[in-house]
């Protein structure tokens, strides 16, 4: 009888073993085909360096009066594009495409004449110039660091230019916003998570380039256990981005989401360059969603750092830490956070780096969010076709957020995870071992007895 529940009992442990093979299997087959695949992306070619400073619903009006007889676009209050013009037949043809024209004393070419000046005279930390369409002038501004002499001296230059050139004094100082979305951490300082992209094999953070230099390691817990990625590129001064590989070479559940706080996220569906007078948002780990307006393009800003150009600036704030963090507008990519000046309790300046740029810099693409019905991502929206009305314009349509970084926990935790194959591999690896047991345990039990019965007949 004895015998005979053994014999049971091995049976049915050989048969369990041969089932959790089975079962191992079928887990490590659907885990592996349900590996997400290659993510919607969309590509984006910037335009000449003439090219960018006439971005927006005006652009092509711009490009083709020439820069001699344009000085930049915007949108109205009421919506409408604005093209600043010097000429009654410029003014004709902004009319007749359906625009509205200003007319202006001062051309694009005296822009950029004025800024090449500022640009090669002596840099001095905590000054800024812009183009301002709007008003038509150029505008140096200067923050509560910069003495009285360099103040003096770059007003010398700025007169020389002409009586277009705008000195501003500036509360607080420029500054870049290390310390977004989402935080990272690093031995460098705290920055945000920008945008996903991916270069066709791996996926990428692609954030502030001040935030660490290459071969930073990021992490997403101040322990240093959760390892999110390394920086692989960057570009600062001048520019203002890195990208950061991901440590298990893809992005998490949702890439195509940027986090808004409140466990809120927009979904990210193009990429484009701003306007001048459009209604932004960008999202930081340290002061959350924010919005404001585009004020100017192909800002130049001289961070004690160094100098970083072709930024947009904005009236939004921010905070330390929101450095990286994504600028956005209607679902459509647009900048991530470069510095600034102030704070969101009395306010400031913020500078953002174009995306446009790092995109084509860094020969990447935007990792987007699929249609809401599951079909494929739209392409890189128009100029006119990203760009709402400023009361009107929203951050995107919302999304939960799930994952937007992959979880970069311990080895136990992943082996855990049913989307990985770690688990069918773990059920395949105890029914071997119970197998093999099971086999061994039966060749003891066989040996025992053949003694016994060795023993018995030859006593």
């Amino acid at each position: 009888m004895r015998h005979a529940r053994r014999r049971v009992v091995r049976r049915v442990t050989r048969l369990a073993a041969v089932g959790g093979l089975l079962l191992g299997a079928t887990m490590v087959t659907r885990a592996v085909a349900s590996e997400p695949g290659t993510p919607d992306a969309v590509p984006f070619s910037t335009a000449s360096p003439a090219g960018k400073a006439a971005a927006g619903p005006g652009a092509a009006l711009v490009q083709r009066l020439g820069t001699s007889r344009t000085a930049g676009s915007w949108i109205g209050s009421d919506g409408r594009t604005v093209v600043a013009v010097t000429d009654e037949d410029a003014a004709a043809e902004v009319r007749a495409a359906g625009a509205e024209p200003k007319m202006v004393r001062h051309s694009m070419d005296d822009f950029d004449s004025a800024t090449r000046t500022l640009s090669s005279a002596p840099r001095v930390p905590g000054t800024a110039w812009l183009k301002d369409y709007r008003t038509n002038q150029v505008v140096v501004r200067g923050d509560t660091t910069v003495t009285a002499d360099d103040w003096s001296a770059l007003t010398d230059v700025a007169d020389g230019i002409g009586d277009f050139v705008r000195m501003e004094r500036v509360r607080g100082a420029f500054t870049t916003r290390l310390n977004g979305a989402l935080p990272i951490l690093s031995t460098a300082g705290r920055c945000s998570a920008g945008f996903n992209v991916t270069d066709g094999e791996k996926d990428f953070i692609l954030t502030a380039g001040h935030c660490g230099p290459q071969g930073s390691v990021w992490f997403a817990d101040n322990g240093g256990r959760q390892a999110v990625g390394t920086t692989v590129g960057r570009s600062f001064p001048g520019d203002d981005y890195s990208l950061i590989a991901y440590a298990g070479g893809t992005a998490g559940a949702d890439p195509g989401v940027v986090a808004v706080g409140g466990g809120k996220g927009v979904r990210i569906t193009g990429v484009a360059d701003p306007t001048v007078g459009q209604r932004i948002f960008r999202s930081g780990s340290t002061s959350g969603l924010r919005d404001g307006e585009v004020t100017a393009l192909d800002v130049t800003v001289n961070y004690p750092e160094g100098t970083v150009g072709g930024l947009i600036e904005s009236d939004v704030c921010a905070e330390p830490g929101d450095s990286g963090g994504p600028m956005f507008s209607e679902g459509v990519a647009l900048g991530v956070t470069s510095g600034g000046s102030g704070d969101c309790r009395a306010g400031g300046t913020t500078y953002f780096q174009p995306l446009t740029t790092a995109l084509t810099d860094l020969d990447v693409r935007l990792i987007v969010a699929p249609q809401e019905g599951g079909g494929a991502a739209d392409p890189s929206p128009a100029p006119s076709q990203g760009v709402a009305a400023p009361d009107s314009a929203s951050p995107g349509s919302s999304a939960p957020v799930r994952n937007i970084l992959p979880d970069p926990s311990t080895l136990l935790s992943r082996l855990t995870d049913p989307r990985n194959v770690g688990p069918g591999l773990l059920v395949m690896g105890g029914s071997l071992v119970a197998l093999v047991a099971s086999r061994w345990i039966r060749a003891e039990q066989d040996r025992k007895a053949y003694r016994r019965q060795y023993s018995a007949m030859w006593g």
